[in-house]
């Protein structure tokens, strides 16, 4: 995990980059690091907390899975074959797609943390996180890039680990309030965004994941406040 979270999160830690691959289980427990100042301001009740709550998830985490949804999203939006989306996917300059994509998730997210218990933002974490692990696992690489990299990393034992761990961060809080058990929605919801994915493009880079990873928590957070 040392070696993961400075690529997963602003934190500023040294990690050998080389070896960050070997720790894809740990996506899951990365969760429990990019939540906590979210969590503690919503928790807080403090005013504007939900905005607040946005602000700290992202000063923590960082812009790179959001550019990564604004690429996605300019992909996914063109019309043509498969290399005319990937080449508008790969271009430097972000189109209308893209940034209607980032601000819908952004303006869902602030809205959705009015009304969500204050642990929806772990949740829409530990989804997140995992939603990529579940993307990795496809094995199917587009590139030669990011997401081709730590395709590498992932095996059969790094999946059952990473479940294990998923499961295990999950139970706490299912314990102490049961509904929460609806949040397994936004994993559907983070599934549909690969296969959509894998059927516009035929494979995953990173930029597809970092879209997986948003759109993940982004619905898990919107669940979270329909059924409060």
């Amino acid at each position: 995990m040392r070696n993961l979270t400075p690529f997963l999160t602003r934190i500023p830690i040294k990690g050998d980059f080389e070896k960050a691959r070997e720790e894809v289980w740990a996506f899951p427990l990365v969760a429990v690091i990019t939540s906590l100042l979210p969590t503690l301001i919503l928790y807080l009740k403090l005013p504007m907390g939900n905005l607040l709550a946005v602000l700290a998830l992202y000063f923590t985490i960082g812009l790179l899975h959001l550019d990564g949804l604004a690429d996605w999203a300019d992909g996914i939006m063109v019309k043509g074959d498969r290399e005319r989306k990937i080449k508008a996917m790969k271009d430097v300059n972000t189109g209308i797609a893209g940034i209607f994509a980032v601000v819908i998730v952004l303006l869902i997210q602030v809205y959705s943390l009015e009304g969500a218990p204050f642990y929806s933002v772990y949740l829409g974490e530990l989804n997140s996180k995992y939603a990529m692990l579940l993307a990795l696992a496809t094995k199917k690489p587009l590139g030669k890039g990011l997401g081709a990299y730590f395709m590498e990393g992932m095996n059969r034992k790094n999946m059952i680990i990473g479940t294990i761990l998923y499961v295990t961060l999950m139970t706490p809080v299912l314990a102490f309030y049961p509904k929460a058990i609806v949040s397994l929605l936004g994993l559907a919801i983070g599934a549909y965004a690969i296969h959509i994915s894998l059927k516009n493009f035929r494979g995953l880079n990173g930029d597809c994941i970092g879209a997986v990873a948003e759109i993940t928590r982004t619905g898990t957070l919107l669940i979270m406040m329909i059924i409060q």
